[in-house]
């Protein structure tokens, strides 16, 4: 019997886009994606994701750094920037075509709801999957998921499984404006610089099989992947830039890093929320346990506050 190839060295990654500064729920997938790594003797990469330039926030990047930096985390080589590997995305869209695999779309939004019930999901229907009437100018990039069917285990969510023609439909790879989808982007990227797996918050677990299809499609390694609990706010949305989450103050990122591992299942103990940064994420690497992280979507804020109140009562 040949000889399995050695395992590949443990690569993990953050991949925030610039779009406004890190919160809360932006420190928890940096935390469990750190010392993922860290207890793997593994490297963890920052990739900063700046594909949307009509999101970004100028000084957006910088802070974003100087803010990890402050709150003690330290990536391995030089920070990459989605924004200088278009001629990758150009090439990958290329390879697809010839595989026909994708196929150009003319659909607005309009008219993929005027198409389908008012209770229906607007999954897209694949209506120009065979071809544009005559008149119809190409819009847009999508894949065809007909047929396609991703299975992975998640660390954390266990089991997936996902058909994607019924599930998702036929995603966008390049969008109307001409700027690259993030599926295609952030699935490229992730096989291709080696990351062997990929934690993030459970918000992007339906991007998963995305991202997935497009590696296979283009005969790239799938890594691992991890999805950890969302934050949710009082009024119960997910904390996002979007819904104008509290940016992280360097000034309190003990407290604040003690409440991600509080957040994640860990125990930190109580003496180490006034500690040297330096100190807790010591105790951390240590005592990091993926297993103790709860298997759990969501996780409401006030249960954090209430840990932090009663110490540990969640």
């Amino acid at each position: 019997m040949a000889d399995l190839p050695p395992p590949r060295p443990y690569r993990g990654r953050f991949a925030p886009s610039p779009t406004g500064p890190l919160h809360f729920g932006s420190l928890i997938a940096a935390t469990g994606s750190y010392l993922q790594a860290k207890t793997r003797q593994g490297e963890w990469q920052l990739r900063i994701d700046d594909i949307d330039p009509p999101r970004e926030i100028a000084g957006a990047s910088d802070a974003i750094l100087s803010t990890l930096e402050a709150f003690g985390f330290e990536w391995d080589g030089p920070v990459s920037f989605q924004s200088q590997r278009s001629n990758i995305y150009r090439d990958a869209l290329a390879t697809l075509q010839h595989k026909g695999v994708i196929y150009p779309c003319a659909c607005t939004r309009k008219r993929i709801a005027e198409a389908q019930p008012p209770s229906s999901s607007h999954i897209y229907p694949g209506t120009c999957r065979h071809g544009l009437n005559d008149g119809q100018q190409a819009r847009m990039l999508r894949i065809n998921t007909e047929g396609a069917v991703i299975e992975f285990d998640d660390l954390v969510q266990g089991h997936c499984r996902y058909d994607l023609e019924t599930d998702i439909g036929d995603y966008v790879l390049l969008r109307a404006d001409g700027l690259f989808a993030y599926q295609l982007a952030t699935g490229i990227d992730d096989a291709e610089q080696g990351i062997t797996e990929v934690v993030r918050g459970s918000d992007l677990l339906d991007s998963t099989p995305c991202q997935i299809l497009i590696q296979q499609g283009l005969g790239l390694d799938t890594p691992e992947y991890c999805h950890l609990p969302v934050v949710l706010s009082d009024s119960g949305q997910k904390l996002s830039k979007q819904n104008k989450a509290n940016s992280l103050v360097s000034s309190q990122a003990n407290e604040l890093l003690w409440l991600s591992l509080v957040f994640l299942g860990h125990l930190p103990p109580l003496e180490l929320r006034a500690a040297q940064t330096v100190e807790l994420w010591q105790w951390a690497i240590e005592n990091w346990q993926i297993a103790k992280v709860p298997k759990q979507k969501t996780i409401p804020v006030s249960d954090i506050a209430q840990a932090r109140e009663q110490n540990y009562s969640l």
